[in-house]
């Protein structure tokens, strides 16, 4: 499965709505956290789109095993790692997804992540130490992405005997009382329609997480 990527106001509108006391306040492990599935009808504008509201008209059809509105995230975690207690070390000759993360072998204090699917390099590239810098790595090239990572994570999603279309998934809290101030999180873009026929319909996160919030 391709990397989730942020709504990018989501930050924002765990602190703040940009306007005070007009606050939607995430709070990912307390809160229904739901995950749905968008057919290609959506085009998504992870700038423009904030709330549910703007995603919800494209949501596939209710029945042949999906529910409107989608499933609720379980086993939800949220954790923080600093860049040299990172798990994942840099290794050569080794194959890469989009958006892997990855710390030197000797942490610098930096985090890196991969900008695309490749496979790396026979030796440890020269890793820069500015934020938004790039190396390139055989057939990876890393972006540092900041000194810490805050890791959100979930169970992954399965409709069981399902027959779906769908091309994105699309992941929101819940708790709030209307479409209108339901905040948008995370999307992920499956590429090309994806469909079942009377099967599992299943979306496996990131072995690393499901979506991070790097930290300079």
């Amino acid at each position: 499965m391709p990397t989730m990527e942020w709504y990018r106001q989501a930050p924002m509108l765990a602190f703040g709505s940009g306007v005070a006391g007009n606050a939607p306040n995430i709070d990912y492990l307390s809160d229904t956290i739901k995950g749905a599935l968008i057919a290609n009808t959506y085009t998504p504008d992870r700038d423009a789109h904030d709330f549910w509201d703007d995603v919800v008209a494209h949501e596939v059809p209710n029945g042949n095993g999906y529910t409107t509105g989608g499933a609720t995230l379980a086993s939800k975690t949220l954790t923080y790692t600093v860049a040299n207690s990172w798990a994942t070390q840099w290794a050569g000759t080794t194959a890469y997804v989009a958006g892997a993360i990855v710390r030197p072998t000797v942490g610098n204090g930096f985090l890196y992540r991969a900008q695309g699917a490749g496979t790396s390099g026979g030796s440890q590239p020269t890793w820069p130490t500015t934020i938004g810098d790039e190396v390139a790595d055989g057939g990876v090239t890393w972006t540092c992405v900041g000194r810490g990572a805050i890791i959100f994570d979930a169970a992954d999603l399965s409709w069981a005997n399902s027959t779906i279309t769908a091309r994105y998934l699309v992941v929101r809290d819940d708790t709030p009382a209307s479409d209108a101030t339901k905040p948008l999180i995370g999307l992920m873009d499956f590429g090309s329609d994806q469909t079942t026929n009377n099967g599992a319909f299943a979306v496996t996160f990131n072995a690393q997480g499901m979506l991070a919030l790097f930290v300079a």
